[in-house]
């Protein structure tokens, strides 16, 4: 692959993707030849439109002139995404990417909406195109081509986690599957004549129909990370191992993953830890346990120490108490940060619930999760007992 080649040419130390350089240069690169490219097919494809007075692969042109712009985006995105973090932007600036990957989004869309409008005038008022041996030459190479980006842009997003790539490999196959579209039309004007059935127009319309939403998951897909989505369910087993690896770490929760782009990930969790220890043992544990976690993942963490009681009976006793009764009520139901508080009268069980993502709010509000939690641990352990309960949803 062509690709492929310039990176052993151009990128030192290619494989070392975790280096935000390399990053950078993957991205610089599939910009710069995605730039070469859509610039080279829209400039084919405006004079075969013109010779051929096809207002669909005109618009085609059109659509591969704002992917050239999007190119631009893209090599932008990474060069800035690269910045250092400074006073201004502390976790640095790799949200940019996610920005360039949305603009690349905005072009494909307004490109689509462009096309959908002049497809319709063309349906509307047929011209009279006339398919010419040169332009169904142009339309194929493009095809080829467009592949070929498609399938480098895609490998590239997937060796180097990026979203701005990823949404530019859409674009392409889009573009490929458009004209594709603009090819069959003028197969059929070969057959039969513009004024009989608006091929040209007919076929502009899925074009743009397909653009617009290539664009729209685009940009979800983009969004997304900006918006903040739950953590990889693998990567947090992952991580979730690694914690556990530490002895005498009984446990882990609240596990947040705060991304800041490629390569700028950092953790946050809590870590349950014997109440008993020693506190400057268990520091350097946790101490361990983060180094591991940037060892193995490349991300920062930051973890909170919760101290458990794994000496009282009574503690060891509610805790299983309430692993049988929470997942009765849903199996992915979980809780954390058992405190036991007595008063005068009651025993108080203070802690803490999980809402899994599947297990939405119209199906149990949180009053009446908790209600029924404390119903059935009265149950056990008799009504002397209360349950103060907080409600919190899984960030995984």
């Amino acid at each position: 692959m062509l690709v492929s080649l310039l990176a052993k040419i151009f990128i030192k130390d290619r494989d070392n993707i975790k280096n935000n350089s390399v990053r950078e240069a993957y991205g610089i690169l599939c910009g710069a030849v995605g730039l070469f490219f859509n610039l080279s097919i829209s400039a084919g494809k405006f004079v075969a439109g013109f010779i051929s007075n096809s207002v669909a692969l005109t618009a085609d042109a059109v659509n591969n002139l704002t992917d050239a712009i999007a190119a631009t985006a893209t090599l932008a995105g990474f060069k800035l995404s690269n910045k250092k973090a400074d006073s201004g932007h502390p976790f640095g600036h790799g949200r940019i990417e996610y920005l360039a990957g949305l603009a690349v989004s905005f072009f494909t869309l307004l490109a689509g909406a462009e096309l959908l409008r002049a497809s319709v005038l063309e349906t509307m008022s047929p011209g009279r195109n006339t398919p010419e041996n040169k332009a169904l030459i142009v339309i194929v190479i493009s095809i080829a081509v467009k592949c070929y980006m498609a399938i480098y842009n895609r490998a590239t997003a997937k060796k180097i986690s990026s979203a701005a790539l990823s949404a530019a490999a859409k674009d392409s196959l889009a573009d490929a599957v458009s004209t594709s579209m603009v090819l069959l039309s003028f197969l059929f004007t070969y057959f039969f004549p513009a004024s009989t059935f608006p091929f040209d127009g007919i076929a502009g319309i899925f074009i743009a129909l397909f653009i617009l939403y290539n664009g729209f998951s685009s940009a979800k897909e983009t969004i997304n990370p900006l918006l903040g989505i739950p953590a990889d369910s693998e990567f947090a087993k992952k991580i979730e191992q690694i914690v556990l690896s530490h002895k005498p770490i009984s446990g882990m929760h609240d596990l947040i993953i705060h991304d800041y782009g490629p390569g700028r990930v950092m953790i946050s969790l809590h870590a349950e830890v014997p109440g008993k220890s020693n506190i400057f043992e268990m520091h350097k544990t946790i101490d361990d346990v983060e180094n591991d976690i940037m060892i193995q993942t490349g991300c920062a963490a930051t973890i909170h120490m919760d101290p458990v009681d794994l000496d009282n009976a009574e503690f060891i006793r509610t805790k299983e108490i309430l692993a049988k009764v929470l997942p009765s009520i849903n199996p992915e139901l979980s809780f954390h940060d058992l405190h036991i508080v007595p008063d005068k009268t009651n025993t108080n069980l203070i802690f803490d619930v999980t809402r899994p993502e599947g297990m939405k709010n119209t199906e149990v509000d949180d009053s009446d999760l908790r209600r029924e939690i404390d119903t059935l641990v009265k149950k056990e352990l008799g009504d002397t007992y209360r349950c103060l309960i907080r409600i919190e949803n899984s960030f995984v």
